[in-house]
């Protein structure tokens, strides 16, 4: 048994009757569990509870044993003053306020069928801990569950673009330029995306928009993927631009090795990669602003759909020619910038601007577009949930990375419905 589960214990009423003060013998009813404090200070606020015949109000702090109470040093802060009861597995000492009054205490335990229900889910080795009852699970509390998970993750995702935003000095289209690297980079090379677009500054881009050759000798030769002895015109081209433009902005390129080849579709080589951003950005400015004008999910995806200059239509490297083939993103690809890049985005920049529309939209768009296929979504259809859309994968991605992986059942809707039937 752990603290937490300490804490769904009181908080739900779960506990074993009656709960007596172990001072007084008196009897405790507990009107009000209280209000759930996920910060600093005592674990409930706001309680209200009778002890015999006396109503208290005021906060209540939860502890494994008494003198943890001790241990996190709790008797030399105030906002413990107001604690009106201290609910304890082990009251293994008395515990006094600052004022040198005796907080009253309370040893709580549970139902034995509860306590083994719990144990179970936090002691069994299968995928999903709740697998013998997720298909039993009430549907409306599935979807709203569902609804909180995918915002969630969308939050989760939204750090790095504030990260990006600080890095670039609150600059919205460089932040976003960041971003959409980064997404173009896909898993495996989204860091050296991201090194490679810090080392081009878009205001340097911006002042090549409209050749697509300079942006190409811009980002290939920062890449330090551009060869050193080229071998067709095209990379003597590029070289010789980006000798120029690198003299003229003090460029400095990132290392060759930091990219990474191995085990890749030639399609998403960094080169491909790298070609189809060049022909983004040439396509088009101000990203950001065109984002936002986008009300569909058409018009976005029509926006991002970059191919590649001729060059890159016969060769997936430098110097070796190959079948010729247009290298437009799939759709499943651009799919995945919709869900991983451009949809947090929107959805951090309309909460930041005040804006609720486009928080609003960004949700929208992962509504109408397809479900991920992935391997965490293969499993959950093993146990009969199925993701609907792009929302729904979102969500399930989320349940399982962030909580069934890590048996945090009790922070669960689905695990709390399955260890009771009071669900808060």
């Amino acid at each position: 048994m752990n603290e937490d589960f300490l804490h769904f214990l009181w908080k739900n009423k779960l506990f074993s009757m009656p709960l007596t003060e172990c001072y007084s013998g008196k009897n405790i009813e507990v009107l009000s569990p209280g209000q759930h404090n996920s910060d600093q200070g005592p674990d409930f606020f706001n309680a209200r509870i009778k002890i015999g015949e006396t109503l208290w109000a005021g906060n209540v702090e939860i502890h494994l044993r008494a003198s943890d109470w001790l241990r996190h040093k709790h008797q030399s802060d105030e906002a413990y003053n107001s604690v009106i009861l201290h609910v304890v597995g082990d009251n293994d000492t008395k515990i006094r306020n600052r004022s040198g009054t005796l907080i009253p205490a309370a040893e709580i335990s549970c139902p034995k069928p509860l306590l083994e229900q719990y144990l179970f889910l936090m002691q069994t080795d299968k995928w999903l801990p709740c697998q013998s009852y997720i298909s039993k699970t009430d549907q409306f509390i599935m979807m709203q569950w569902c609804e909180a998970l995918a915002v969630e993750r969308i939050g989760d995702k939204t750090k790095t673009i504030a990260a990006n935003l600080q890095l670039t000095k609150n600059n919205w289209e460089e932040s976003f330029y960041y971003t959409v690297a980064q997404a173009f980079g896909l898993k495996v090379n989204a860091q050296p995306f991201l090194m490679l677009a810090q080392s081009v500054p878009l205001t340097v881009l911006a002042h090549h928009k409209n050749s697509l050759l300079q942006i190409e000798a811009l980002l290939f030769g920062q890449s330090g993927l551009l060869p050193d002895t080229p071998t067709d015109e095209y990379t003597q081209l590029l070289h010789r631009e980006y000798a120029h433009l690198r003299l003229k902005y003090s460029l400095e390129p990132i290392e060759r090795q930091t990219w990474k080849f191995a085990r890749m579709r030639p399609v998403n080589f960094p080169t491909i990669r790298i070609a189809q951003f060049a022909s983004l950005i040439f396509k088009s400015s101000t990203l950001l602003s065109k984002l936002v004008e986008c009300q569909s999910i058409d018009e976005v995806k029509k926006l991002f759909s970059a191919n590649v200059s001729d060059y890159w239509l016969t060769h997936y490297n430098f110097g070796k020619e190959s079948e010729k083939r247009g290298k437009k993103f799939g759709d499943s690809t651009l799919n995945l910038l919709i869900i991983n890049a451009f949809v947090p985005f929107m959805f951090y920049y309309g909460k930041a601007i005040s804006k609720p529309e486009l928080t609003e939209r960004a949700i929208a768009w992962l509504e109408q577009l397809p479900a991920e296929e992935n391997n965490i979504i293969a499993q959950w259809r093993q146990f009969e949930v199925k993701a609907t859309c792009a929302l729904e994968s979102q969500a399930l991605i989320q349940l399982y990375n962030c909580y069934c992986q890590h048996r945090q059942c009790l922070k669960c809707r689905i695990g709390r419905q399955v260890l009771s039937p009071i669900v808060r």
